[in-house]
């Protein structure tokens, strides 16, 4: 089984008027690092190419349309793409995806050594609201500028490994993980950009949800045997703050890599994939072991029904 060097490439805050070529040269410097490094893969954040746009409200939705991506690569990104050729190196990034029919997405691919886009994965689990609510510290605001995903939870093999994607509050829903692991995934990849005081709750904030979100991590890799990296844009951005804590799990569920700052910062590790198959063959062996004759409830209920 392969082993490879995996590289997570934290990001510090993308301001309102940062353009997209000084973000792009920012991850090509990680790159470059990872490179340095002998990675094979690399792993940026999620909407890695602009500010966390949806904490403000604007009326006409079509004002934010700025802040999307028509094509995959276009200009301004094409230099990941030859710098992934150039360097033999997978990756993966975040951003957010305007479709020629119109719709927008928060989306996530991945790339091969050779520049090609492997999988694409539009976010499915979107957090927040539609409408302005001025209870709210602050807004949240991705059901009013995203449509929910439309592509499903699928892996590629890619690198000779199977390779599967999330993004930001797809990571706190088992449910997400799981079908990830039912297709076998190796490694799980997923950016965020999370705030670091729930707007609803001042008693919720940046040491609760650093804990919540390694939980979750290290529980979604430990219960499919893959490896996972989770990866922040964090720090302030346009005066408001993001957690860190960008992480590389492995298929036990144990932290292998832990960055320390609330920037631009690059952790790696090796993976040695063959760890996966120990968990997928023995207690996660899913055909062994799994009832779905008992989980109706899980794909066909959403809300809780209380017993009569």
């Amino acid at each position: 089984m392969t082993k490879m060097i995996l590289a997570a490439a934290q990001m510090g805050g993308i301001q309102k008027a940062e353009s997209r070529d000084a973000v792009v040269a920012r991850m090509l410097a990680l790159m470059a690092q990872a490179h340095d490094k002998g990675a094979g893969f690399i792993a940026f954040p999620e909407m890695c190419l602009t500010t966390f746009f949806p904490r403000f409200y604007v009326e006409d939705r079509a004002e934010f349309d700025h802040w999307f991506e028509t094509q995959m690569p276009g200009p301004a990104t094409q230099p990941l793409f030859d710098a992934a050729k150039a360097y033999g190196m997978g990756m993966t990034f975040g951003y957010c995806e305007l479709t020629p029919e119109g719709d927008h997405y928060n989306t996530a691919i991945i790339v091969s050594p050779d520049g090609a886009i492997t999988l694409k994965y539009r976010k499915i689990h979107l957090p927040g609201h539609a409408e302005y609510e001025p209870e709210r510290t602050h807004q949240h605001l991705e059901k009013r500028y995203f449509l929910p995903g439309d592509l499903g939870f699928n892996v590629t093999r890619s690198q000779d490994v199977l390779m599967g994607l999330a993004i930001c509050n797809d990571r706190r829903w088992p449910e997400a993980w799981r079908e990830l692991g039912l297709q076998g995934v190796e490694l799980v990849c997923i950016g965020y950009n999370t705030p670091s005081q729930n707007n609803l709750s001042k008693s919720e904030g940046l040491e609760q949800r650093l804990y919540h979100h390694e939980l979750s991590i290290c529980a979604g890799a430990y219960q499919n045997s893959t490896y996972a990296m989770a990866v922040a844009k964090c720090g302030m951005e346009d005066g408001n703050h993001m957690i860190g804590g960008t992480i590389i799990v492995d298929p036990d569920g144990f932290v292998i890599a832990k960055a320390e700052t609330e920037g631009d910062e690059l952790i790696t590790a090796e993976a040695d994939f063959a760890k996966c198959a120990f968990g997928k063959s023995t207690v996660f062996n899913f055909a062994a072991h799994r009832r779905i004759e008992h989980y109706g409830r899980i794909a066909t209920q959403t809300g809780v029904k209380l017993p009569e």
